[in-house]
């Protein structure tokens, strides 16, 4: 079976990481945390995955021309997705992130060059379908939804307002309550306790994760968005892609890191 070709239309950022032992409360400093950088953003990080996966993958994103390009670029060139990224006069998008012992995390995104991406970047001819998020600007989201040459795909995340149709939408209980009622097969993360799908508003499918030791949860539903639709776009039934998901979701939250923590095909595989 041919690998499945997959356009992401979404952000890149550099991730700033401190671990520490738990998260501060408001107006407290905790100290003694490690730092790391991580190449991150949803969009990046789907893609990724998704290679990781199997899929044949190229990214439409954006980022400026300062040093951190660089770091926010190597896991997608690491994973070998094809480069039509695009550089801005504007900084390169970074995320803070605060990471517990429990692997609970706080994240602040500054968006930078991901908001310089316009409808007019976008040439989708060259895929089986187009994966979006929402952080870059709603209107080449909507862009992206009619470029797509055959399927499109959204995780609607962060929450916001209102988003384009698609063959598939992956939420949380926080961003489904953003978009309101949606027609068609709609995807309902619930953390730990795994995913629920429903088509027009009824469960069709339900699956939980494998039992894991929870570090990071930072990539975890991003693994879990890219395995879904690759699960989908391999001919896989919606049950086993569900499973799937669910296991990669599990296996990226007991790892350290965005990209770092993205599991492959394989891994899959064995866990489930």
């Amino acid at each position: 079976m041919a690998a499945p070709r997959l356009t992401v239309v979404g952000s890149i950022n550099l991730d700033l990481v401190a671990r520490a032992e738990r998260l501060p409360r408001p107006g407290e400093t905790v100290s003694g945390a490690r730092f790391s950088r991580v190449p991150g953003g949803k969009g990046a990080n789907q893609a990724v995955a998704a290679a990781r996966l199997g899929a044949e993958v190229s990214l439409v994103g954006c980022v400026g021309r300062d040093e951190l390009a660089a770091d926010a670029l190597a896991g997608l060139r690491e994973a070998r997705v094809e480069e039509r990224w695009l550089v801005k006069d504007a900084p390169t998008g970074i995320a803070l992130i605060t990471v517990d012992a429990a692997g609970e995390t706080t994240i602040v995104v500054a968006p930078g060059a991901n908001a310089e991406l316009r409808p007019e970047d976008l040439v989708l001819d060259r895929a089986d379908a187009v994966l979006c998020q929402q952080e870059i600007p709603a209107e080449t989201v909507a862009r992206a939804a009619e470029l797509a040459p055959r399927f499109f795909f959204l995780n609607a995340a962060p929450a916001r307002d209102g988003a384009p149709e698609a063959e598939l939408t992956i939420v949380n209980r926080l961003e489904l309550e953003a978009l309101g009622e949606r027609p068609g097969l709609v995807c309902l993360t619930l953390g730990a306790k795994g995913a629920v799908l429903l088509e027009d508003g009824q469960e069709v499918a339900r699956a939980q994760p494998p039992a894991v030791d929870a570090v990071d949860g930072t990539g975890a539903g991003d693994a879990f968005t890219a395995c879904l639709v690759v699960s989908l776009l391999e001919g896989r039934s919606r049950e086993e892609g569900l499973r799937r998901a669910c296991a990669a979701g599990a296996l990226a939250a007991s790892r350290f890191g965005a990209q770092t923590s993205l599991p492959t095909a394989e891994e899959v595989d064995v866990l489930l």
